[in-house]
């Protein structure tokens, strides 16, 4: 069964955007606040890559150490089915703490599930 990855570029490129989102903010150690005016938790697309589907399933490497994860879809989709998976990764003050995939068969999202904190 093929392995899908995403490109280590675009999943640096989103880390990135989410970091340059909260340069400049300051922790006040004195008061122990953080500058929430930009918030805190912030979800940022990454990139998606077109997959097809085997035996009901579909295998993603995950970046950020998340490993690699197979995902079962639904019996309803055949094997040999195009679609895409898509990423995102969640950060916190743009501070990496997770990634999100989301699965998408015609035009349809049929898996979404996230790793870490998101």
């Amino acid at each position: 069964m093929a392995t899908y990855s995403f490109n280590d570029e675009a999943i640096a490129n989103a880390v990135d955007a989410a970091k340059k989102t909260y340069e400049g903010s300051v922790l006040d150690a004195k008061n122990s606040s953080f500058d929430t005016s930009r918030g805190g938790c912030m979800l940022v697309s990454a990139e998606c890559i077109k997959i097809t589907t085997e035996g009901h399933s579909v295998c993603i490497n995950l970046p950020l150490g998340f490993g690699k994860h197979c995902f079962t879809l639904p019996v309803s989709i055949p094997s040999g089915s195009v679609g895409q998976a898509c990423i995102s990764i969640c950060t916190t003050w743009g501070i990496p703490t997770g990634v999100k995939i989301s699965i998408v068969i015609a035009g349809i999202t049929v898996i979404s599930q996230s790793f870490g904190k998101c």
